[in-house]
């Protein structure tokens, strides 16, 4: 039985390029949707379309990230996606925490969040799974 050296960075670099590919995804398609005018200036999205436009690409960029993590992962894909999922979980819940009683947007957006970032990243890591079997 041979057994695998510890390769801690290149785990952490695994998530942590498939966290930067869904933030720059987000962010940039954000951006190019204010310079459209389809979002009004920076700031909270109050209208509940332009929230769900936003979820919609945001559900696509979670499961890239969870692929580009489980690509990257140095072994046991799947098992990086879900730590990519659970790490999306927790940043969702303190953005829900803080956005909600401001009444930044629909409360039911930070809430989607927090329950669809791990299903998309660990649909990101089957993607991948399939993709190399």
């Amino acid at each position: 039985m041979t057994t695998r050296p510890r390769q801690p960075w290149r785990r952490a670099a695994a998530v942590l390029a498939g966290f930067l590919s869904l933030a720059a995804l987000s962010l940039g398609t954000d951006e190019v949707l204010h310079i459209l005018k389809v979002y009004p200036p920076w700031g909270p999205l109050r209208a509940p379309a332009l929230n769900a436009l936003a979820l919609s690409y945001r559900l696509v960029y979670g499961v890239v990230g969870g692929y580009v993590t489980a690509r990257f992962a140095p072994h046991a894909p799947m098992h990086h996606a879900v730590i990519l999922g659970l790490l999306g979980i927790v940043m969702s819940i303190v953005g829900a925490v803080v956005t909600i009683p401001l009444n930044l947007g629909p409360a039911w957006y930070p809430i989607a969040l927090v329950l669809t970032a791990l299903p998309t990243a660990a649909a990101g890591g089957v993607l991948y799974r399939q993709r190399v079997a």
